[in-house]
């Protein structure tokens, strides 16, 4: 007995130990467990401690998501929302003749800014582009005078700017300031009278290379109505309205600043059709062989022409109760002028009478005035 009940207690013991040493493995593995699913290891995730997850993004990141660049360099398309914003917008592009307009433009403000200010000048296409005409007046860096234009023959108004820089060159040059030295720009104050003369003067050159430079296209008088400083004041569409915005860079030396214009896609639209033709040279589209070919076969279209010796006008129960061989009475006899016309276009008078076998028809009187005008103003079309 006392034997049996040593080895009992021995394996009483043994069991207790290894019990005891297993819960201990047991509990060091649900440590572990736990351990790695808190650091992000595994596990179900709502048991998971949130420890910066959420990523916030900077303000570069969101100007980028929303397509806005407050960078000066604008050329770059836009992206993001406001890409998809603007994408109704009309693109310049699709009129390929803008661009060689504003080429010319560039060509005659070169010209005439040099003989302008007796100073070597140099001016250059930067951009165009197309805009919204109310972020275009918020993206303008003031001070800065913009000059408010009408197009009499569209029947609407541009607006060109003139940036600071270019301002304060313009007088400096004018009023004989030293060459190599930087324009002084005076912050703080309203431009002075003789300032705004003097740009007053170069927006007008400008304005009339403009007219110039629309001339082979159509004939367009750029007037300049008035001189604003603050855009508010400048409003000439509604602030959702596309436009064209082209960019100009005048260069004297070491001076020189930007010019801006922008036209309203409402005052384009009257030349549209114009506008998206394409050409070679400055002939703007015409075809010198095609116009020869059609006037050739206008001169050779067969017309048909009446002699009319008489009309009258009869009751129309008369006329629906005319029978075989009843006779007409006309106011008219042999010696009678006869009319001749085209269509319902009266021609000229003639005197009826026979040639041959033939009744024929003697011209006495020339074309008729108002058909002469006609085919004079035909012509000029």
């Amino acid at each position: 007995m006392a034997q049996w009940e040593a080895e009992l207690a021995a394996e009483a013991e043994a069991s207790t130990g290894g019990g005891g040493g297993g819960g201990g493995d047991g509990a060091g593995d649900l440590a572990a467990e736990w351990e790695a699913m808190v650091g992000g290891g595994g596990g179900d995730a709502r048991f998971a401690v949130p420890t910066g997850a959420e990523r916030i993004l900077n303000q570069d990141e969101i100007d980028s998501l929303l397509g806005f660049d407050l960078s000066e360099d604008e050329y770059n398309e836009r992206s993001g929302i406001r890409a998809i914003i603007n994408s109704a917008m009309v693109s310049y592009e699709r009129l390929p003749m803008l661009e060689i307009v504003f080429d010319r433009l560039v060509r005659l403000m070169t010209t005439s800014l040099r003989n302008f200010t007796s100073d070597n000048v140099e001016v250059s296409l930067d951009n165009i582009s197309s805009i919204r005409f109310g972020d275009y007046l918020n993206s303008i860096p003031l001070p800065a005078i913009l000059a408010v234009f009408r197009a009499e023959e569209l029947d609407n108004y541009g607006l060109l700017t003139v940036d600071s820089n270019l301002i304060y060159s313009i007088v400096d040059v004018l009023l004989g300031g030293r060459r190599g030295t930087a324009a002084l720009r005076i912050e703080g104050r309203p431009y002075t009278t003789i300032e705004r003369v003097l740009v007053q003067r170069m927006v007008e050159v400008v304005l009339n290379d403009a007219k110039m430079a629309f001339e082979p296209l159509t004939p367009v008088n750029f007037n300049l109505d008035r001189l604003e400083t603050n855009p508010r004041f400048a409003a000439i569409a509604r602030p959702a309205n596309a436009a064209i915005l082209v960019k100009l860079r005048i260069d004297m030396e070491d001076r020189g600043g930007r010019v801006e214009l922008l036209l309203p896609y409402a005052t384009l639209e009257p030349i549209r059709k114009m506008l998206l033709q394409q050409f070679m040279g400055e002939k703007f589209g015409r075809d010198n062989i095609w116009e020869s070919h059609l006037a050739t076969e206008l001169w050779t279209t067969q017309m048909e022409v009446r002699a009319v010796l008489d009309e009258q006008q009869l009751p129309l129960s008369q006329v629906l109760n005319l029978q075989v061989g009843e006779t007409i009475v006309l106011n008219a006899n042999a010696d009678s002028p006869v009319q001749l016309r085209c269509g319902n276009i009266p021609l000229t008078q003639g005197r009826m009478g026979r040639k041959g076998h033939n009744i024929a028809v003697r011209v006495d009187q020339p074309l008729a005035a108002s058909t002469k005008r006609r085919l004079t103003q035909f012509k000029k079309k």
